[in-house]
């Protein structure tokens, strides 16, 4: 395992992770469902991160304020993305540890996100695939994970999730 220093992200940051991004994910991201919950809508400024290693940038990781339903109060982890040369270092998950805790430090309730249980479990994330929680166009219920920073936060949460402007930002990478 490498260690990473996890910083807040800077203006300065936004063109290495659009780079990142772009590797990572390629054109099509855009067309991700989480990312169009995300669209148009800026993340919580205070818990954009990112990674470092030295004097490069590793990774980076946001959060967009989310509600389901009715209910706020929650986060929409993504993206998560680290430079390839990286993987399996522990990038991701010093970016997730830290994100989570500042979320939970910042009065959010609970965090959900779209990806694999096997990679998530770790961070107490559990699936959301009951069928009341819903995001925009076609996901597949079983990849839609969530995890309680309060107790109960999810609890009967249904609905389609969407984001809401928590505070200004650049645009989502």
């Amino acid at each position: 395992m490498t260690t990473f220093e996890i910083r807040p992200e800077t203006r300065t940051d936004i063109p290495a992770l659009n780079a990142l991004s772009a590797a990572a994910f390629g054109p099509g991201r855009f067309a991700r469902s989480a990312y169009r919950v995300r669209e148009g809508i800026a993340p919580v400024a205070n818990l954009c991160l990112t990674a470092w290693e030295g004097a490069q940038i590793a990774g980076g990781v946001r959060f967009t304020a989310i509600r389901v339903g009715d209910r706020k109060g929650g986060l929409l982890l993504g993206p998560l993305v680290v430079d390839p040369a990286l993987v399996g270092k522990g990038c991701g998950k010093a970016l997730i540890e830290s994100g989570l805790d500042r979320s939970q430090k910042a009065g959010f309730g609970f965090v959900l996100l779209v990806g694999d249980m096997s990679y998530y479990r770790r961070f107490g994330f559990k699936a959301c695939a009951n069928g009341g929680i819903a995001l925009p166009g076609p996901v597949d219920p079983e990849r839609i994970l969530g995890v309680e920073l309060s107790e109960g936060a999810l609890q009967g949460a249904t609905g389609l999730v969407s984001a809401y402007a928590a505070s200004v930002r650049e645009p989502v990478y």
